[in-house]
């Protein structure tokens, strides 16, 4: 089982994909894939935030496990 990983905005445009499909662990390891295999991501990262199952997360060490679902939210005019 894996975890989805919906993306938008600019974290949508630098993966190229609104969902990509991630192995569980933490959100840091989730995370630090986006980036080896979309190294646009790198850039956006900094400024994102995170949920993990409709839940506001601070920090990356944070364990997901399989079937969760991680937003990942950019800042973005309007919101």
């Amino acid at each position: 089982m894996t975890v989805e990983v919906h993306l938008f905005a600019a974290a949508r445009a630098a993966v190229g994909s609104s969902v990509v499909m991630a192995q569980p662990g933490s959100l840091a390891r989730i995370l630090d894939g986006l980036e080896t295999d979309h190294p646009a991501f790198a850039a956006v990262r900094p400024r994102c935030s995170y949920l993990v199952d409709e839940v506001s997360v601070h920090a990356e060490g944070i364990d997901v496990p399989a079937g969760s679902r991680v937003d990942v939210l950019p800042p973005f005019a309007g919101g």
